[in-house]
């Protein structure tokens, strides 16, 4: 039976021009485009060539001349300093204008760089948009990055301004940055003219004559700026993703589609309403942060949550439902990783009790598979629908969705639910031929992309067709495998290096990792294919208990083998698994199975520079050893 999303998503795919055309109608544009499509230098398509915008309008003098200048924006929620701080959108507006003008006036106009290394505060925020405001094209680097890796994006992006803050807060830790900026500056070969730094009370930072500058001092002289009109295809920000060479790749974010596409998404996919209150648990670092934290919410006219905490330990693992209580929630955004850890602390979820959640109607889950145990764990204690979605840094918005602003399928666990409007999403082989329905192959997305994707890598061309385009031609690579079934769901079962060959048999260690999650007493599981002189490859588990579990470890080992071997077969050759402490990951929750892999395989590795605690990396060495794996290492 046709449906809203039918109709919609058929348009999108067959007259993309008149559907994205359409959306665009909703944005405030100082020239409006020439051509909504542009196809004329293949592979690189342009969305809304001619077309004249300030994302940083979108953002918050629209809603201000609009007549809601006084609704909540942004509020800040900081459990680790003890602070909060609401922001309306005139105040917002006010601010980032006077940090534009901070920025002009250090010489920074349409088309520079500037390079923001700042935790999860207010002023991180201001930063973007105030870059956004006059036309200068922004990098975050997550806070506390490694020296070594902020020099790397500063010899890249080349910025002419650093803005930074002297520390950040963890849990238990001040982390003082200004020192690893120092550091970077020192190693890079590109240096900024200028860096601005924010002075948080329980770090002060040593400023360098006539190179630093503190930001308060320079906000209380500030002139206010105006927005600045650029080009639809003009840059919007630059973030580093992870390379295979080691050498991040710059992801380059335009402004027109961008604005387009992800004021768009607000209510298509994620159901929002102008003055909603959203909450993306995410950091500005990461992609997440860049479109759903700062942009999106914003372009809605909803009020965005920022957060400097974690789901525990912050104080405990009812962090999340206190946020979503005190602040009105509608919808939550995170990791599935996140709610593993909450589920380890807090397996019955007793810790809900006393909030309350009557504001909340959805959860969205991106970052990682969510496994079916997680999601019926969430489900059940917040009898809410929980919506897994799909999408990568270079995509900036979700490929896969439960569209719940157009029409809410049934949800099958283990699925991100069908292709988002604008997504031509196909499964191929490797000589890029459709598989048949159910059959796992390389998931793919045929061109052109749809508007707010990466139009290309920061000044290569050619490493944007090498990463993305040339494997399968005519086709995004994704470089994640699954398979789609007779009703259009979608299914993303691992990485394509995740795909292992056991004996001539390709399996997905996401399918054994749906099993392993399962078992009562485990709250989260990694798989990993390592090499057999015999079978090519043989999987082995590594697996998280929940706390307060008494079973003996090798009983519950034990029981996941088993289930394996029942749900998927002796063809899995699935014989070894070993409890850990932890799973090594990166800040955004990703776990890192490539190093591990390498790890267990004997093979030399980097260790990540995205990698949340490299201490895990020694206890994951000795699980390995006691299991016979890595000792060689």
């Amino acid at each position: 039976m046709a449906n809203l999303y039918d109709e919609i998503y058929k348009k999108s795919i067959n007259d993309p021009e008149a559907f994205w055309g359409e959306i665009a109608e909703d944005c405030h544009w100082y020239k409006k485009w020439d051509k909504v499509l542009d196809d004329s230098n293949k592979p690189f398509y342009r969305w809304f060539t001619g077309g004249e915008i300030n994302t940083c309008y979108n953002a918050l003098d629209l809603h201000v001349d609009n007549g809601i200048g006084s609704n909540n924006a942004l509020i800040y929620d900081s459990p680790v300093t003890g602070t909060q701080k609401k922001y309306t959108f005139l105040e917002l507006r006010d601010e980032t204008a006077r940090f534009a003008g901070v920025l002009a006036e250090k010489g920074v106009k349409k088309g520079d760089r500037v390079i923001l290394y700042m935790p999860m505060i207010p002023e991180a925020v201001i930063a973007m948009l105030a870059c956004a405001r006059i036309g200068a094209i922004h990098s975050v680097v997550f806070g506390g990055f490694a020296a070594n890796e902020l020099a790397t994006r500063i010899d890249d992006a080349k910025p002419k301004v650093i803005v930074s803050a002297s520390c950040g807060v963890e849990v238990k830790k001040v982390i003082p940055y200004k020192p690893l900026l120092d550091k970077a500056i020192d190693i890079a070969e590109a240096k900024p003219e200028s860096c601005i730094i924010f002075q948080r009370d329980m770090e002060k930072a040593d400023l360098v004559q006539d190179r630093d500058y503190d930001w308060s001092e320079l906000m209380r002289d500030a002139v206010p700026h105006d927005c600045v009109p650029v080009k639809a295809t003009d840059p919007l920000y630059i973030l580093y993703t992870s390379g295979t060479t080691g050498q991040p790749k710059g992801v380059v974010r335009d402004n027109g589609g961008h604005v387009v596409a992800l004021k768009w998404t607000m209510n298509a996919i994620y159901g929002m309403e102008q003055g909603d209150v959203y909450w993306a648990a995410s950091d500005i670092g990461w992609v997440v942060g860049h479109s759903y934290i700062v942009y999106a919410p914003l372009f809605k006219g909803c009020t965005t949550i920022l957060y400097e905490g974690k789901p525990v330990g912050t104080p405990d693992a009812g962090a999340f439902w206190r946020v979503i209580s005190e602040h009105k929630v509608k919808a939550l955004f995170t990791a599935p990783t996140a709610f593993r850890a909450i589920k380890q602390q807090d397996h019955k979820a007793e810790m809900m009790k006393g909030y309350d959640l009557s504001h909340f109607t959805h959860l969205f889950l991106a970052g990682e598979r969510t496994d079916p145990d997680t999601l019926s764990w969430a489900e059940n204690s917040l009898n809410v629908p929980v919506i897994d979605h799909w999408w990568q840094t270079e995509t900036g918005w979700a490929i896969a969705a439960n569209c719940v602003g157009i029409h809410r399928f049934e949800v099958k666990p283990g699925s991100p639910t069908k292709a988002v409007p604008g997504w031509d999403v196909q499964v191929v082989d490797p000589q890029s031929n459709p598989v048949p329905r159910g059959e796992i192959g390389a998931i793919v997305v045929k061109l052109p992309l749809p508007p707010g994707t990466l139009p290309t890598l920061w000044q290569n061309d050619e490493r944007y067709i090498e990463s993305y385009l040339e494997e399968f031609p005519g086709y995004y690579k994704t470089a994640d495998a699954g398979y789609i079934d007779e009703e259009d769901y979608i299914f993303v079962m691992t990485r394509t290096d995740d795909i292992i060959n056991v004996a001539g048999h390709r399996l997905s260690t996401g399918a054994m990792e749906e099993v392993i999650s399962e078992h009562p007493d485990v709250a989260e599981c990694a798989v990993m294919g390592i090499h057999d002189e015999l079978k090519g490859q043989v999987p082995v588990g590594l697996v998280v208990l929940n706390a307060g579990v008494t079973k003996e470890k090798q009983d519950i080992v034990k029981e996941v083998v088993r289930m394996v071997r029942d749900k998927i077969g002796p063809v899995a050759a699935f014989k070894t698994a070993t409890v850990v402490k932890r799973l090594p990951k990166t800040r955004s929750g990703k776990v890192l199975r490539g190093t591990m892999r390498s790890m267990a395989d004997q093979k030399e590795f980097k260790t990540p520079a995205t990698i949340d605690d490299p201490a895990i990396l020694d206890e994951i060495r000795e699980s390995l050893e006691e299991i016979g794996l890595g000792k060689n290492n």
